[in-house]
């Protein structure tokens, strides 16, 4: 996530899927410095494992696996595009086809909450509906994936359209992508990069 530009010191964090609980990174610790030891294992119920405290996010996981089961993984970041756009508390909408990678025809923009809290996890469910991934407002992005690398992907690309949407934002009004234009696309994506 650091080399990648989606994070800076102990910002963030990622979890996996381990059986009926999951992995999840440490409250801060900065990752080049983390060892396997130090990730907590945990519950749907919200217990732990380890010698570690888990995120302070781990709620969000938690609800994303209890209620997804194609979800293999999640990565929260505060990367800088994902934030800026975030903190205009506005969905992203279909000013290009990927947008529909990530589920729909637009990303939405959760309400927002406090780090850590419930309240945040509920906002962040109901942007996370039928997509891939969210903006959190005035904090980050949320990405979900089947796997770890598939959310690392997802982050990337994301962020990637938020610098886009950005940049173009800075030329003008973005012309956008008609429903139909974006349900054909959708309708695309539903074999793509499958072999």
């Amino acid at each position: 996530m650091g080399p990648a530009g989606l994070n800076r010191g102990t910002s963030g964090n990622v979890s996996v899927r381990s059986g009926d609980g999951f992995y999840i990174t440490p409250t801060g610790m900065r990752y080049e410095q983390l060892l396997a030891d130090d990730i907590p294992l945990m519950a749907l119920d919200g217990s732990h494992q380890g010698r570690r405290k888990p995120s302070s996010e781990w709620r969000f996981h938690r609800d994303l696996y209890a209620a997804r089961p194609e979800v293999g993984a999640a990565l929260h970041a505060h990367s800088p595009f994902a934030v800026s756009l975030a903190c205009l508390r506005a969905d992203i909408p279909p000013f290009h086809y990927m947008i529909a990678r990530f589920g729909g025809n637009t990303i939405r923009c959760a309400d927002y909450a406090i780090f850590g809290s419930e309240a945040l996890s509920t906002a962040a469910m109901a942007a996370m509906h039928q997509r891939k991934a969210c903006l959190l407002a005035n904090h980050g992005m949320l990405v979900a994936g089947r796997d770890l690398d598939e959310a690392l992907a997802l982050a990337g690309e994301l962020e990637e359209l938020c610098e886009q949407y950005w940049r173009a934002c800075q030329l003008g009004q973005p012309i956008l992508l008609s429903d139909d234009e974006m349900n054909a696309v959708l309708q695309q994506f539903a074999t793509y990069g499958q072999q």
